[in-house]
């Protein structure tokens, strides 16, 4: 899987592949939100802020998954 590394306090890459969201925060935890349109993940590549775009336009309006953690 392939992930971007991005500017942000709190998410460290994101990634797209198959419909699904993947969003890894710098806490090793890696989430696949599932059935994101393409056109958002676009969005939040070029937002100047990843946080306030996950927790206004992801959060909470697709379904999710965790995927691992580094302490697992």
């Amino acid at each position: 899987m392939n992930l971007t590394e991005v500017t942000s306090s709190n998410i460290k890459r994101i990634g797209y592949t198959e419909n699904n969201l993947l969003v890894e925060y710098r806490s090793g935890v890696l989430y696949k939100y599932k059935d994101v349109p393409s056109e958002l993940y676009e969005e939040f590549l070029e937002s100047e802020s990843k946080g306030k775009y996950m927790n206004s336009k992801i959060k909470g309006k697709f379904e999710f998954e965790k995927i691992t953690n580094k302490e697992d």
